[in-house]
């Protein structure tokens, strides 16, 4: 039973985050941000080797899905902070350029099968995260407003 209420709560916690990054609107009220983040990020490429496959860590917001051992994985980015759903586990943590993209996760549950991850490839449309305990994520950019598939659906509700 208990395991029945820990994988509903866990969706629910990605749909909010989805909810919050992936259909947020672009009405102007973020632009500060964004000339925030650019600033920084400008001054680094103008030491830098001229760019690299993995990108800069505003590359990887959005909401990446795909799939781990047939459930769902559902990767979403947003100014720095990422929310993973995987394997029923919820992650939070941060993206790093240390040279290379780096996800740095904590689980809710303790589990570590994916808190520490390096970008492999990005292209904008596919990204590939190799994880420290071994697992590799091949993840697809969902478009903006766009949920995942193959979420459970009819959940359960309190009678």
């Amino acid at each position: 039973m208990l395991k029945l209420v820990r994988m509903p709560a866990a969706v629910a916690g990605v749909v909010a985050v989805l909810a919050l990054t992936g259909c947020g609107s672009n009405d102007g009220a973020d632009t500060g941000g964004d000339k925030a983040s650019t600033a920084p990020t400008e001054a680094a490429d103008t030491g830098g080797s001229g760019g690299s496959a993995e990108g800069r860590p505003r590359d990887v917001e959005g909401t990446w899905t795909g799939t781990s051992d047939g459930k769902p994985l559902a990767l979403s980015v947003k100014q720095g902070k990422a929310a993973l759903l995987a394997d029923g586990h919820a992650c939070t943590g941060e993206v790093k350029d240390t040279g290379t993209m780096m996800l740095s996760l904590k689980c809710a549950d303790g589990n570590t099968d994916r808190t520490l991850g390096s970008v492999e490839s990005n292209d904008g449309t596919t990204l590939v995260i190799s994880w420290d305990a071994g697992k590799k994520d091949t993840l697809k950019k969902s478009a903006a407003g766009e949920h995942p598939g193959g979420l459970p659906t009819g959940l359960p509700t309190s009678s």
